[in-house]
């Protein structure tokens, strides 16, 4: 006879099972952006980098952090690293143009606050890269 406890864990285990790929995604994704993060702010306010050579560093760092989690925990791919690497960089730059481009319509021309639009525009991002590295990067 089954539990109260193991009838709540069910669905729980189906959601796991059939989105593992995109909570992983999500969660190595994160760990790269506090990387991010805290690199940018280490390269700016410690070593006193300019702030767009900071934020190139760091954002590779993390975008680079992102491609060898999902290539060896997540998706497990490790043939054709290099020709890989490239397609998951192009797409974390896209993430970047998508978002800069969703500032400038909605903050610049509309007067969205750019926090809001930021907040709002990441998991349409998320989803975006996510579709386009499974796919293309990881397919």
């Amino acid at each position: 006879m089954a539990t109260a406890d193991s009838k709540l864990r069910a669905p729980a285990r189906d959601l796991w099972v059939r989105h593992r790929h995109f909570f992983l995604y999500q969660l190595i994704g994160v760990s790269g952006v506090l990387l991010d993060l805290v690199l940018f702010l280490v390269l700016y306010n410690v070593v006193g980098l300019h702030e767009q050579i900071a934020t190139a560093i760091s954002t590779s760092a993390g975008i680079t952090n992102n491609f060898l989690l999902n290539s060896y925990l997540n998706f497990r791919k490790r043939d054709g690293m290099l020709r890989r690497f490239a397609r998951f960089y192009s797409v974390g730059l896209l993430g970047i143009a998508l978002v800069a481009v969703l500032l400038l319509v909605f903050h610049t021309w509309l007067g969205v606050d750019a926090n809001v639009v930021k907040v709002v525009s990441m998991p349409i991002v998320a989803v975006f890269q996510f579709v386009l590295n499974k796919r293309w990067s990881f397919g």
